[in-house]
């Protein structure tokens, strides 16, 4: 087995029993209950006409008629590369992933924890783990194996602040807790990381031409180099907000300390994923 396959398998065993510890503290333990309505409420004071209808839009982006039309984006991206294992691969992800959640969805729905805190939104049982953000990172990860290796490290950064911002939308409109992200986010990389292993397993089984042309692996750093860009850029649209409004934050973030945490862990974890990904198949 090559060793990138194997370095697949292995995330994805790890993405799989994150999923799992998600679900158990998320559901099932209390501090987690609190913590995840305590990060909701923070989302949802920020719910203005104008900013519920940015998120309105964001959010509607994964709904499934318009994604439907994006998930067919990678998968012709493949086949007009000439990859058709590839395209396999990406039809899997986008599939798997999407059909885990809804299977789950039900198979583990149960009254959620209301009224630990004032002011937070109740949610369905079957809220865990969330479509939308599955279909978000789903989308977002597949372009990855989608594309030629040079431009993996791009649009694993341009994908994960586009499943960052759908989440961070339907959270403020009150459609989901925090967990759900974290639980779908983690479902599409385990199946990205599986499907890609699978993948690399059956070209390194096929036939070799005598001339094989040169593979391109692109470097650790140029791997880093545009998430690292996209999280700067995060950091300077926080720092103008900050300085736009400076009293208006601060006010507001007095008293919302976890909101700010788990802000910043949706989307640490959404850039994570899609980086990790790009490192394990920084070869075309």
């Amino acid at each position: 087995m090559p060793n990138r396959a194997r370095q697949a398998f292995l995330g994805a065993a790890a993405t799989a029993a994150l999923v799992a510890l998600t679900w158990l503290v998320a559901i099932h333990l209390g501090f987690g209950q609190r913590a995840d309505q305590s990060v909701s409420r923070g989302f949802q004071q920020l719910s203005r006409p104008a900013v519920r209808s940015l998120a309105e839009f964001f959010a509607g982006l994964c709904n499934p008629t318009p994604w439907v039309y994006f998930a067919a984006l990678p998968i012709a991206v493949a086949l007009l590369r000439r990859r058709p294992r590839v395209a396999i691969a990406v039809s899997a992800i986008l599939v798997g992933a999407n059909v885990t959640t809804h299977l789950l969805k039900p198979l583990l729905a149960v009254p959620r924890a209301h009224g630990l805190l004032s002011g937070v939104a109740p949610v369905a049982s079957a809220s865990w783990p969330s479509g939308h953000a599955t279909a978000a990172m789903s989308l977002a990860l597949a372009s990855v194996l989608a594309v030629p290796a040079r431009w993996r490290p791009r649009v694993a950064a341009v994908g994960a602040a586009f499943a960052v911002v759908v989440s961070y939308s339907f959270l403020t409109l009150g459609w989901h807790y925090p967990s759900d992200v974290l639980g779908g986010f983690l479902i599409a990389c385990t199946w990205t990381l599986a499907a890609g292993g699978v993948l690399l397993v059956v070209q390194g089984h096929g036939r070799r031409p005598v001339r094989a042309a040169p593979r391109t692996r692109v470097s650790v750093l140029e791997t880093l180099a545009p998430p690292t860009l996209t999280l700067l850029a995060g950091l300077g649209l926080a720092a103008l907000v900050v300085l736009a409004r400076p009293h208006a934050v601060a006010s507001y973030l007095r008293g919302h300390e976890e909101f700010v945490l788990g802000a910043v862990a949706i989307g640490l974890l959404g850039l994570v994923l899609a980086t990790a990904v790009s490192l394990v198949f920084r070869q075309r």
